[in-house]
């Protein structure tokens, strides 16, 4: 008798108590990354979240729902807006501020447009040219590595306070439930490890006198989120903010690379047709612009398809872009009340970073599976060369400099942005030597 395979297809829609369950568990994924990129830059939490969705929205509707993909703000751009807002951790920065960096962060959304353009008028195998696997593969490891310290630190630390010994606990019981969950779960539950694992460690740390629920119903019970407006003449932040979209390309080239990969699985193992999300690479690039547009607009901050959301639809087989709008809508509705947004928050960190362990390590293993799947030559000079200056100055520069941001004749370069654009430019200058490879 044959398995019955479980999973979604990004045109399938789960019945709604289901799509419901699902979509919590997508918001639950990336609300740790997302408000985090808020408490760091200065920006406003409930404002950020709402972002967070509207623009994920605007993303579906763009691409026409043909790629379930989900926008969170990006780390990419945490150093170049704090160097314009100034902020210190979970400080919100002055409406003027906020506006500077809003007119940087649209700017670098038509960087976006611009590329996802170029891909759509002269084809996938001419952007091959520029991100073959060897540097998206990469970019992805770099990304999901890079993380690494933000999830062990916050994880260990219960968001930076003082290292102690129950939040080992909490982070280490949310970590190996999820995994178990993700290993050993059947049917309609394995689509749902990340979520169970999270309950498992909320519950626990509860046990433990980590979670405060005091300020729960603090405040109105509604309360709409502080939107503000760009200041269109900050030119400032557009030259500090804009060059970030180039990290991000890559980043969201590799990801949809890697939902294709997935998808694919899914559908052979299903015997459905072939989807052909990778030849969307245009459009993506587009509707991630759009993101960024929307998103900075009304005071979210940059961000990008996220990691965390198709590495938690990789586990779960579940690529449903009716579970990514439901949970869209919901992170929307979520942004207005109050006490549902101190609910989530209520979560304490060493247990999202418990969870987060788990996916930012996917997200970096999700990088070789790239380059596995599309047949990297590793034994070409050529690839190996751009391989190791993408990994050596992408996380040497990550964790060797404040901040991740490369010193260079009195500049500061950031460290992922600096990696893409030499790997790019590695790759182009040794593509016309015939005798990059080596000779047997």
């Amino acid at each position: 008798m044959k398995d019955i395979v479980h999973g979604y297809m990004p045109d399938e829609r789960p019945p709604l108590g289901k799509l419901l369950v699902f979509a919590l568990q997508q918001i639950l994924v990336m609300f740790p990354a997302t408000v985090l990129v808020a408490l760091l830059t200065g920006f406003h939490v409930s404002t950020t979240i709402f972002a967070s969705g509207f623009a994920t929205l605007c993303f579906i509707f763009i691409t026409k729902g043909k790629i379930p993909l989900y926008y969170g703000s990006s780390f990419s751009y945490i150093a170049a807006i704090v160097g314009i807002t100034g902020a210190k951790f979970g400080v919100v920065a002055s409406d003027a501020l906020i506006s500077q960096a809003q007119f940087g962060i649209i700017m670098s959304g038509f960087v976006s447009i611009l590329a996802g353009v170029i891909v759509s008028r002269f084809g996938l195998d001419k952007i091959e040219k520029v991100l073959p696997p060897s540097v998206t593969g990469s970019i992805a490891i770099v990304i999901g590595i890079s993380l690494a310290a933000t999830a062990i630190t916050n994880a260990a630390s219960n968001g930076g306070g003082e290292i102690l010994g129950i939040n080992w606990i909490a982070a280490l019981v949310t970590l190996f439930a999820t995994i178990l969950f993700s290993v050993y779960l059947k049917g309609v539950w394995a689509q749902l490890p990340i979520l169970l694992g999270i309950l498992v460690g909320y519950a626990v740390s509860f046990a433990l006198g980590m979670v405060d629920l005091s300020t729960l119903f603090a405040g109105s019970l509604i309360q709409a989120p502080h939107f503000t407006l760009p200041d269109f003449s900050a030119w400032n932040a557009v030259f500090a903010i804009m060059p970030i979209a180039i990290a991000t390309i890559p980043e969201s080239t590799a990801h949809l690379f890697q939902l294709d990969i997935y998808v694919n699985d899914l559908a052979r193992k299903k015997g459905a047709p072939e989807v052909k999300i990778a030849e969307k690479l245009g459009l993506n690039l587009i509707g991630d612009g759009i993101g960024d547009i929307v998103s900075s607009a009304i005071g979210g901050p940059a961000g990008t398809n996220y990691g965390e959301n198709l590495s938690t639809m990789a586990i779960t087989k579940n690529f449903s872009v009716w579970v990514l709008g439901a949970a869209a809508i919901i992170t929307m509705i979520i942004a207005f009340f109050s006490p549902l947004t101190n609910l989530v928050l209520s979560i304490p960190s060493s247990v999202i970073n418990g969870a987060c362990i788990y996916l930012f390590g996917i997200i970096g293993a999700q990088g070789v599976a790239i380059m596995i799947e599309r047949k990297v030559d590793m034994f070409s000079s050529k690839n190996l060369a751009v391989i190791a200056v993408i990994l050596i100055v992408g996380l040497g520069g990550t964790y060797g400099f404040p901040g991740g941001m490369i010193p260079f004749f009195g500049n500061q370069l950031p460290a992922i942005a600096t990696a893409s654009i030499l790997g790019i430019v590695i790759n182009l200058a040794l593509s016309f030597s015939r005798s990059a490879t080596i000779v047997e």
